[in-house]
């Protein structure tokens, strides 16, 4: 008995080397992706995606590798998204949508129940659909299902509420679909708040808060209360000051009317 463990241990031995080597890609990937998050940098995200695309092919899979791989691909979305258009922004853009999605598919088979992951490809789904109305017919169904898949096990998750918030105020048509969006959103922050009062395990993510703020702020903004949506843009860049969306959302809030 004695000796089959001490072989299950030497077998094992390589894998465990394996993993610990991949949870300090991801720890440093985890590093870069914070600060490329604080600066707003594309040249430090594709970094950080770099480092946690080592860490998924140079051990055994892991859904966190996979989950923070894809997270990475989806604010160096967001980034390229925010630049002016240009010729090499759109197929970038098209390649890390692509690239996320395939990172939370991944994940996803590895783990069913990993809200986040559900989250954020039903998120993408949805920036695909924006992006052509005409894959709403097969793409919406896929929103739906993911965001469903994300509450029934992420309901407390602030990321997860934040996501659907999200989701539903670029989806909204009417004014009682905003302020469903709005309720969401407003659930998500004091998720968020209850999170920053918990230190961060390794590897666990603590992202999207100041995003957050800045979605209620526009969801304010889109129900004409002018002066609730100036309250969180300011709350928004004071969290984090290179808020774009927040930013230009600030300007027009405060813009005298004539």
């Amino acid at each position: 008995m004695i000796r089959v463990l001490a072989i299950l241990l030497v077998l094992a031995s390589p894998r465990v080397h394996a993993n610990s080597d991949a949870d300090k890609l991801t720890g440093t990937g985890i590093v870069e992706f914070t600060n490329a998050y604080r600066d707003w940098d594309g040249a430090r995200f594709t970094t950080a995606v770099n480092l946690f695309q080592r860490a998924c092919t140079n051990s055994s899979a892991t859904v966190t590798n996979y989950y923070w791989l894809g997270t990475a691909e989806f604010h160096r979305l967001l980034e390229l998204l925010g630049r002016p258009a240009s010729p090499t922004n759109k197929p970038a853009s098209k390649a890390a949508l692509d690239a996320a999605v395939d990172a939370f598919t991944q994940a996803v088979k590895l783990d069913g129940s990993h809200a986040e992951s559900h989250a954020l490809l039903g998120t993408l789904y949805g920036m695909k659909i924006s992006d052509n109305v005409l894959r709403a017919a097969w793409l919406g169904p896929r929103v739906q299902r993911e965001l469903k898949l994300a509450l029934a096990t992420g309901a407390n998750n602030p990321r997860v509420q934040y996501l659907l918030g999200m989701s539903q105020f670029y989806t909204a048509l009417r004014n009682a679909s905003r302020r469903e969006a709005l309720t969401n959103l407003l659930a998500a922050e004091k998720l968020f708040e209850a999170e920053a009062k918990t230190p961060a395990a390794a590897l666990e993510p603590r992202w999207g808060h100041d995003s957050c703020l800045t979605f209620i702020g526009s969801s304010y903004e889109k129900l004409g209360q002018r002066a609730e949506a100036e309250v969180y843009f300011r709350k928004a860049l004071a969290m984090h000051p290179q808020d774009g969306l927040a930013q230009v959302g600030l300007q027009r809030v405060t813009k005298k009317e004539k």
